[in-house]
């Protein structure tokens, strides 16, 4: 468990959790100023049988925003999960090298889709909201080679799809439709549009 924030556009309305151990999507609620604490929820993540790719990370989400949310109800707690698909079957993060050099040859020259599940709770005010954002991405036709090569470097280990757009991973797509930093891991527009509807931030003065 850790605290951070700093300065910027957002100013917190309460104590805030993320329910994340993601240092991409703590970055991002760094930079919009928010203060709060890293609490990682403990779930079981498992992918129900003909369960669909959106619902399957909007479930994730909810179930780790209630069970961080259920233990502290005085806090706002945001969740997020994000998967990577090529149609309706999910592309989880590499197990192996190869695994990982697998999973990006079968991305090579073709379109696939980043969807991304959030979650805002707050206990003690009754509040439950869940939703999802989805972003097109077309990679280039790379050859094997350049695949090897960036396997090489130990970026895609850690990453759903084994690639990460905001590193070196960037060289691999041709184009995006949709939000970016959904892609990177945490839609930042959208979850933020919530957190003022909910009353959660405010814009600082």
């Amino acid at each position: 468990m850790n605290k951070t924030g700093g300065k910027g556009m957002f100013c917190n309305n309460g104590p805030l959790i993320l329910a994340s151990g993601s240092p991409r999507r703590q970055e991002y609620l760094q930079q919009m100023g928010l203060e709060f604490t890293v609490i990682v929820a403990q779930i079981v993540e498992e992918c129900f049988e003909k369960e669909l790719p959106q619902d399957f990370a909007e479930r994730m989400a909810f179930s780790k925003g209630k069970s961080v949310s259920e233990k502290h109800p005085e806090s706002w707690v945001i969740s997020g999960d994000t998967i990577v698909c090529l149609g309706n079957t999910i592309l989880g993060k590499p197990h192996s090298s190869d695994d990982a050099l697998s999973l990006l040859m079968q991305l090579s020259g073709r379109e696939h889709c980043v969807k991304s599940g959030f979650s805002v709770f707050h206990g003690a005010k009754g509040v439950s909201e869940t939703s999802s954002v989805n972003t097109k991405v077309i990679f280039n036709d790379f050859t094997e080679i350049m695949a090897r090569s960036y396997v090489a470097t130990g970026e895609p280990m850690d990453k759903a799809g084994a690639y990460g757009i905001q590193g070196m991973g960037a060289v691999l797509v041709k184009s995006i439709e949709g939000s970016y930093s959904n892609v990177v891991g945490l839609p930042v527009f959208e979850l933020m549009e919530v957190l003022q509807n909910v009353g959660a931030v405010e814009l600082c003065r």
